[in-house]
């Protein structure tokens, strides 16, 4: 990890490889959603409906990767320092929040019909809307960190402690009384038919390989942009010394 603390040798992984996680990330969306919007046969309870969840399920799990790469990056800030780890955790902001609000849309989307509500104040989706707002928050505040050239351990901080509401999230359905149903998918065991899993795990795996290569890009531009302002600050501060030394 800290070999890619170098901005040069981050760039120049980051630069072939990102290309080639788009283009993967779109055919593997493109094909999976494909698949389980027509080709998957309607559930026996919910109907057509169920078709939403190719939609919903991928983005509900990248928001809470989203949330686990900032705090990650915010770790390796605050213990080991690393030069790129701010810039990680502002890069998978954005993608996570894009994906977190998607969650809320598509999972009120089937509530609807399920539910008789757009929305209800469950466990879950109460704890998903607080993730929402994190992530608001934590831009908020890197964003402004940046601008100031403030040290930037307190995004880290929050970005830590913000990492308390992701088991909140996933055992909400255990833990309180809960109209969402409770998890289809564990490790290493499923309750879901073959024929609305498998295209499932490929949507999951498209939509992941989007959201890498999405942060990559963001990565890619905010380190250029602080590049770019180092290099402005210096000039300016060369500029101010000039008439002094004349």
């Amino acid at each position: 990890m800290h070999g890619f603390a170098n901005p040069k040798r981050f760039l120049s992984l980051a630069r072939p490889v990102t290309p080639w996680l788009l283009v993967l990330g779109v055919i593997v969306t493109g094909g999976s959603l494909a698949w389980g919007l027509t080709q998957v046969p309607a559930e026996r309870l919910q109907g057509e409906t169920v078709r939403i969840m190719y939609l919903h399920v991928p983005a509900a799990w990248l928001g809470m990767a989203g949330w686990l790469t900032i705090a990650a990056a915010s770790f390796t800030e605050i213990v080991w320092r690393h030069p790129l780890s701010a810039i990680a955790g502002r890069a998978a902001a954005l993608p996570g929040a894009f994906f977190t609000a998607l969650c809320l849309v598509t999972g009120s989307l089937w509530g609807r019909p399920a539910w008789g509500k757009w929305w209800v104040w469950d466990g879950r989706l109460t704890s998903m809307l607080v993730l929402l707002f994190l992530y608001l928050a934590y831009i908020a505040l890197a964003g402004a960190t940046a601008r100031e050239g403030a040290s930037s351990r307190m995004p880290a901080i929050f970005g830590l402690v913000g990492i308390v509401n992701l088991p909140v999230i996933h055992y909400s359905v255990i833990w309180f009384y809960s109209v969402h149903q409770p998890p289809s998918i564990s490790m290493g065991n499923s309750s879901m038919a073959p024929e609305f899993l498998w295209p499932l795990l490929v949507a999951a795996l498209g939509f992941t390989l989007l959201f890498a290569a999405i942060v990559l890009m963001r990565m890619r531009a905010l380190l250029a942009q602080t590049q770019a302002e180092a290099r402005l600050r210096r000039r300016a501060r060369e500029v101010d010394l000039a008439p002094a030394q004349a």
